[in-house]
């Protein structure tokens, strides 16, 4: 399915196969057909390949193809499901393995993966291994037990290197490589195999309408007001990041919370509505060119009604530019003849009347959408080409954005556009006047199924059904809370329910099904003859999900309703490796509009990201032992010393004792997390076990609970860690809730707006002072990341005793002794006597000695009582709460005992 490798991608692999490196593709340009060819090398007993950075789909994905290409010795894949004790006997095996991160690092910690005897490891989505992720982690660890084998890193993200300081080269001393192997789009090579099979491209730019155009130039207008005032209130933004062409980009929300999230908790309201409103301007551009008029009319129509969002809104709802965009957005849809007109006193007025047919009687519009006449066009040409050709039809393949553009392409071609607008209309705006809805009820049943006159061409509705119905169910199409960010999703929630996506994806439950052998669940079967598939390019759980569609329906005509750079290679490669067969690809998209730049802007930034990555690869300075196979390279080498230590050289004889390294016990589930791996760098040796209680133990004493602000505010609210602490605090005798902040994120656990001039007990500072008033023992460590917890941790540690893993894996909930004084009190007892008043953490052992049970403590006198607690006050106390009578009325008593 595959098929044989092109000759660039034959010159990749051998670049690649020949010497370790870091190999960074264009997107699109077949970065798994390279690492496939890899697997299928490494795929036999003799050799044992680790293969990092791969998600779930992926694995299935590779596994399949290979099958398919008959290699015996397939991939395996190790989760938790895999006992440890088998997991020594999957690795001697060999082959190629997937193996979860969290498992590996255990494995390589605990010698319990033959270091010795692995080929190499292959490293997918190479741009995103920073130092602490644990694929470095894992790396560092194999290169300290294997200097011989290979690594080998992969990646399709060019423009992920081009923001930072030396970004590839830090990337490249995480993967310990020191070659940098280029492959863009505009290479020679490259080039001459594309130019010589290429397919035959149709571009069709199509005109926006005068509204649109109009719609689109104030969305526009009211972007640049708010970039400006943006960068008033922020001065320290940088002003290339936040020009109108780089807001229309899919990571400019990325951006620009890059910048703003450390210090959102600091920002005023002002910036934040901005921030806001830029999302919501940036998915009204996308309804605009994306989907009809109806629907950008209600998305329109809800943001203005919505007193949530108006709440927020910075303003711009009063620009001229914004009735102008709701002007042309309703005359898109309808509008009111001039005698109707006179009955109007307001728009507003329009609204409240609207229990009369005859005040709010419209004559609707329904612009269709310009991309949907061309796309009948290109059909109707396929179709005569199909006649006219001497061999058997050729399949269409269609693509469009997302599901929710699918769904009204498949009922468009099914029912034509009239039909489709109508009972959009009738379902939102008309539902405003029930007399209007049922008017347009009857006229979309009078109009009947079909194609529309243009595009009829005799085709019957039976032959024209989307394949798998339940399938969109399972995938529901984006939606604006989605667009935006799920931060945002209570602003969003009225501006989501705007769109009825539901009827578009409805079967009309008369029509045959048109069911497709295909393996991807994704697509939409819209004709039998000539066969036709809709398939959406984003959006898909499965990354592989297009490429199936492609190799199993095999199409000769492939129309791009939607622009998607990566998928534009895709069908280069496709066409490059079938030389004999013709494909012709139809290209629409909307000429001088937000989309065609969009798109524009999406190709200079992929090759302004590898002009700089060819200048930093002629400038980059790289140390021969870069790759860790001599003893020399320093980041392997582990500080066993803290940064501020000093060595006493003034040793008798001049020699150093050699020292134990120290030691922390970490829990398994903590290997999730980056502070392991960053001990580990610092010279910690890590004890990987199963903890009961706590997550990491640094000393016999030192019981630490690592909570980040999101795992402490739910912690806090279900009472879990109230139990955690009572079980840190009654086996240890420093027990320390360690808070441990995103660096991405502000160094705060609420906002300045968020503090209120009355005291709430559901504040999580309430709560967390209602926490330390019951354990006033348990310590408390801010740690604004990571690397900062790990330095705290090495100073704590400084000069104390090794904590040991036995003792502490022995350690659990259900434990009924404690070793400090088991022979002094059980923990029942010892937690209610802490409770009565006048005893504390300072006078309880002095009662403990004198009063062997709570019946005992109850016989003392108050004197006696004061002689103990050594003051009279905590002796008044307590002598009070045990000896006063509780004072209920008698009648209440009998009334208890009768019942």
């Amino acid at each position: 399915m595959a098929g044989p490798l092109l000759e660039f991608e034959t010159e990749m692999f051998l670049g690649l196969f020949g010497c370790d490196g870091l190999l960074v593709v264009a997107e699109g340009m077949g970065l798994d057909r390279i690492l496939l060819q890899f697997m299928r090398v490494y795929s036999e007993e003799g050799s044992l390949v680790l293969l990092l950075n791969t998600t779930t789909a992926e694995q299935e994905y590779f596994t399949e193809q290979l099958r398919m290409e008959g290699v015996t010795h397939l991939p395996r894949t190790v989760t938790s499901d895999v006992q440890s004790t088998e997991r020594y006997n999957v690795y001697t095996e060999g082959g190629v393995l997937f193996v979860t991160s969290r498992i590996l690092v255990v494995d390589f910690l605990t010698d319990r993966i033959p270091a010795h005897l692995i080929s190499g490891i292959l490293v997918y989505r190479a741009h995103k291994i920073i130092e602490s992720c644990q694929e470095a982690f894992i790396l560092r660890l194999f290169r300290q037990k294997n200097k011989t084998g290979f690594i080998k890193a992969f990646t399709d993200k060019a423009t992920s290197f081009s923001s930072g300081f030396c970004q590839v080269e830090r990337v490249m001393r995480n993967l310990f490589v020191k070659k940098l192997y280029l492959w863009p789009r505009f290479q020679a090579s490259v080039n001459t195999v594309l130019d010589r099979h290429k397919p035959d491209v149709v571009e069709l730019h199509v005109s926006l309408t005068p509204a649109m155009r109009t719609i689109q130039s104030s969305i526009l207008d009211i972007m640049s007001a708010c970039l400006k005032e943006l960068k008033r209130y922020n001065p320290s933004l940088e002003a290339e990041d936040l020009s109108l062409e780089n807001t229309l980009g899919n990571s400019f929300d990325k951006t620009i919370r890059h910048y703003l999230d450390p210090l959102w908790h600091q920002l005023g309201a002002k910036t934040k509505a901005l921030v806001q409103d830029l999302k919501v301007l940036r998915v009204l551009l996308l309804y605009l060119t994306q989907y009809d008029c109806v629907t950008f009319l209600n998305l329109l129509e809800s943001l203005r009604s919505s007193q949530k969002i108006f709440g927020s809104n910075s303003g711009w709802l009063f620009l001229d530019s914004s009735t102008s965009m709701f002007v042309n957005a309703r005359s898109r849809v309808y509008h009111i003849p001039e005698n109707k007109k006179k009955l109007k006193v307001g728009a507003e007025a329009e609204k409240q009347k609207s229990s009369s047919a005859s005040e709010v009687k419209r004559e609707l519009v329904l612009e269709k959408s310009p991309k949907w006449e061309a796309l009948t066009e290109v059909l109707q040409e396929i179709e005569r080409d199909n006649k006219s050709s001497q061999h058997e039809p050729g399949h269409v393949l269609i693509c469009a954005s997302d599901d929710r553009t699918c769904a009204q392409l498949q009922q468009y071609v099914r029912h034509g556009s009239d039909q489709l607008l109508n009972r959009l209309y009738a379902r939102t705006v008309g539902k405003r006047d029930s007399a209007a809805a049922a008017a347009f009820e009857l006229d979309s049943h009078k109009k009947g199924k079909g194609w529309t006159a243009k595009g009829a061409k005799g085709k019957e509705p039976a032959q024209k059904q989307k394949g798998k119905p339940t399938k969109t169910k399972k995938r529901p199409s984006l939606t604006l809370t989605q667009m935006m960010g799920k931060e945002e999703t209570d602003k969003a929630a009225a501006i989501g329910s705007s769109g009825d996506e539901d009827e578009l994806t409805e079967d009309e439950g008369e029509e045959e099904q048109l069911k497709l052998d295909l393996s991807s669940d994704a697509y939409y079967g819209v004709l039998k003859e000539p066969l036709t598939v809709i398939h959406p390019l984003k959006g898909l759980t499965d990354p592989h999900s297009l490429t199936r569609v492609l190799h199993e329906v095999e199409p000769s005509f492939v129309v791009l309703y939607d622009a998607e750079l990566s998928f534009v290679r895709q069908l280069e490669i496709y066409k490059a490796c079938r030389p004999g067969k013709p494909l012709r690809v139809y290209f629409l998209i909307y000429g001088g509009s937000t989309e065609e730049q969009k798109y524009l802007t999406a190709l200079s930034k992929e090759k302004r990201a590898f002009e700089h990555l060819i200048r930093e690869k002629a400038t980059m300075v790289i140390p021969e032992e870069r790759e860790g196979r001599a003893d020399t390279n320093l980041d392997l080498a582990r500080n066993l010393e803290p940064a501020n230590a000093t060595t006493n050289t003034r040793k008798a004889g001049g020699q150093e004792q050699p020292k134990e390294p120290s030691r922390v016990i970490v829990d398994m589930r903590e290997f999730r997390s980056e502070l392991p791996s960053l001990l580990h760098r610092r010279g910690l040796d890590i004890d990987p076990v199963t903890l009961e209680v706590g997550d990491y133990i640094l000393t016999p004493d030192t019981c630490v609970e690592r909570k980040s602000v999101s795992d402490l505010i739910g912690s806090l609210q279900s009472g879990r860690l109230y139990t955690q602490c009572l079980s840190m605090t009654r086996y240890y005798k420093k027990p320390v809730l360690l808070i441990e902040f995103d660096p991405a994120k502000p160094f705060s656990l609420m906002a300045r707006s968020d503090f209120r001039h009355e005291i709430s007990a559901n504040d999580i500072s309430s709560k967390l002072t209602l926490l330390t008033l019951h354990f006033p023992r348990l310590r408390i460590l801010w740690c604004p990341s990571p690397h900062a917890t790990a330095d705290l941790f090495l100073d704590l540690k400084h000069g104390r005793s090794e904590p040991d893993a036995a003792a502490a894996q022995a350690v659990t909930a259900e434990s009924d002794t404690v070793a400090e004084s088991a022979d002094l009190y059980n923990p029942g007892p010892y937690d209610f006597l802490l409770k009565m008043p006048g005893v504390n953490t300072k006078n309880y052992r002095a009662i403990i000695k004198n009063a062997d049970s709570l019946a005992d403590l109850a016989k003392l006198s108050q004197d006696k009582l004061a002689e103990i607690l050594g003051n009279v006050t905590n002796a008044k106390s307590l002598y009070a709460f045990l000896h006063n009578v509780a004072d209920v009325p008698a009648p209440v008593q009998k009334t208890k005992q009768k019942t």
